[in-house]
């Protein structure tokens, strides 16, 4: 039985549905399983967000060490530790996104999205050929989400994100490695890295609402590297979401460590 195969059973296994892209970068070789359904990007839509940052940053028009400042009128719930504190604080912009990806922190967002314009963060969504992802409201807008508005991605436009990104060509290689960088430190765990041995290094950004869980990022298997893109919706509850996550992360890190790539 072939990965595709194995990974395929996990899925036959639940009602969840589920798509899985996965490419072994140094054979180029592809798995895809239902790469063109669009989902509730979740927290992954941030993924976008900080490349027009960085975007804006190679432009002049932002810059790494401006000053943003927490007030009370920008806290909202959910994910990240700016809701706790106290206003007044002065952040820098690099603060506040490696606050958005590494915490997934939603005010940090939000400030970051004032900052840069949706209008803009789509403008390159667009103009960098990720057909199926839109920002349409900030995090925790839930007025914006009863009128319908959501944001949306796709396994394929994650996958070529962080093809992108490993290449060096997503805005250009200084931002593609700052943002890199600022992956590797993600600390929100329990999706792809559930089954993986500790010290396992992963550029990855998760996603979650309620039945909803994704997760996506380059391992970086010593001999072969890889990126792993998994989105769940309808799962039963988040947990079991978090487990198909992991299952096929470990299906998919067994078999590359065999130097197995078919």
């Amino acid at each position: 039985m072939d990965l595709k195969d194995k990974i395929m059973d996990i899925i036959s296994s639940t009602r969840a549905r589920v798509g899985v892209g996965i490419k072994h970068l140094n054979s180029q070789k592809e798995i895809l399983i239902n790469e063109e359904i669009i989902f509730p990007s979740a927290s992954l839509i941030k993924l976008f967000i900080l490349a027009e940052a960085c975007n804006q940053m190679k432009s002049g028009k932002v810059a790494l060490n401006q000053s943003l400042y927490l007030n009370n009128e920008v806290k909202v719930g959910g994910d990240g530790i700016l809701k706790e504190l106290n206003p007044g604080h002065e952040f820098t912009l690099m603060e506040m996104l490696t606050l958005m990806i590494i915490l997934s922190d939603n005010t940090a967002t939000n400030m970051i999205i004032d900052l840069l314009g949706m209008e803009n963060i789509n403008k390159l969504i667009y103009s960098l050929g990720f057909e199926s992802t839109v920002l349409q409201r900030k995090m925790m807008d839930f007025k914006a989400a009863e009128e319908g508005k959501q944001n949306y991605t796709a396994v394929k436009d994650i996958l070529k994100y962080f093809n992108s990104l490993y290449n060096g060509v997503l805005i250009d290689r200084q931002y593609s490695n700052l943002m890199i960088d600022i992956l590797k430190k993600q600390q929100v765990k329990g999706r792809l890295d559930l089954y993986l041995p500790e010290g396992v290094v992963i550029a990855h950004k998760t996603g979650d609402l309620d039945y909803l869980e994704h997760d996506a990022g380059i391992v970086y298997l010593e001999k072969n590297p890889y990126i792993i893109c998994v989105l769940t919706d309808n799962n039963v509850t988040n947990k079991e979401g978090r487990e198909i996550i992991g299952k096929i992360s470990e299906l998919v890190y067994i078999q590359f460590t065999k130097n197995i790539l078919q």
